[in-house]
């Protein structure tokens, strides 16, 4: 995919995960990348991996820190064309033993920031009467979720509907929002969040792999970023208002595999 047009702000980017390949991808497509994170050193970092890259530091849950990286970004850049909206938290929890300071800063940052960086974002682009895409990072857990993630499920699956009804606002203006929800996608940052529930994530996730999937193989971030970047491309131009799930085929599975085999006649 020729890239080269894309002048992108990657909100969260300099993690690696998701987000580092969503950056990895628009960087082998010739994107100029704009990479956002709440601690400016990691974002200075990671545009040291990629030719085109510059690095803004900003919390998307706040509305000030929104509009100084829109005016940095024009300053820098000028007008962009794509946003990615991949900045996010996670929660591992019971929804009736979560705290309310807890259910606030999940909400500020997936969906409240999800919501804000669009706004600025599509601001921008009818300011200047340019067209642009959106891309929303949702989840698995927006479609089945699992026992500790109603919390982050349910954000998620706002993010899912806001994408919907964004992309029917814009459709006039020939802007475009989807999302993509990734399954278990293999990144060492995740290994924490699983032994909130498990002594041995590496055998989790290889137990998952093997029972939960349709395509028994690890879902890397770069498979996230090779589906952002057609869903910012012109190879997708007739693509608005949808979520493609990069999951190997969990959601499309009724019961897990051992079930399954357990039970063929």
């Amino acid at each position: 995919m020729d890239l080269s047009h894309l002048k992108v702000l990657v909100t969260g980017g300099a993690g690696i995960g998701v987000g580092g390949g969503v950056c990895q991808a628009l960087d082998a497509g010739g994107a100029t990348i704009v990479i956002n994170d709440i601690d400016g050193e990691k974002a200075k970092q990671a545009c040291g991996k990629y030719k085109r890259a510059i690095p803004i530091k900003g919390d998307v849950s706040k509305s000030e820190d929104i509009e100084r990286m829109f005016d940095e970004i024009e300053r820098q850049l000028g007008a962009i064309n794509g946003l990615v909206n991949n900045a996010g938290i996670g929660l591992s929890k019971k929804s009736y033993l979560v705290n309310e300071a807890e259910f606030d800063r999940l909400y500020a940052v997936d969906m409240k920031g999800v919501w804000l960086v669009s706004k600025y974002f599509v601001n921008h682009l009818l300011q200047k009467e340019h067209t642009g895409s959106i891309v929303n990072i949702s989840s698995v857990h927006a479609f089945a979720t699992q026992p500790g993630y109603a919390i982050y499920a349910s954000a998620k699956a706002a993010v899912e509907g806001f994408t919907r009804g964004l992309a029917y606002e814009l459709g006039a203006h020939k802007i475009r929002c989807n999302a993509i929800a990734p399954g278990m996608v293999h990144a060492e940052q995740n290994y924490d969040l699983m032994r909130t529930w498990t002594d041995d994530p590496e055998q989790w996730e290889q137990d998952f792999v093997n029972d939960h999937q349709v395509l028994q193989h690890l879902i890397q971030p770069i498979d996230c970023g090779h589906t952002v970047a057609f869903l910012l491309s012109d190879l997708s131009r007739s693509i608005t208002g949808q979520t493609i799930y990069v999951d190997a085929g969990t959601t499309v599975m009724i019961a897990e595999r051992g079930f399954v085999e357990n039970t063929a006649t």
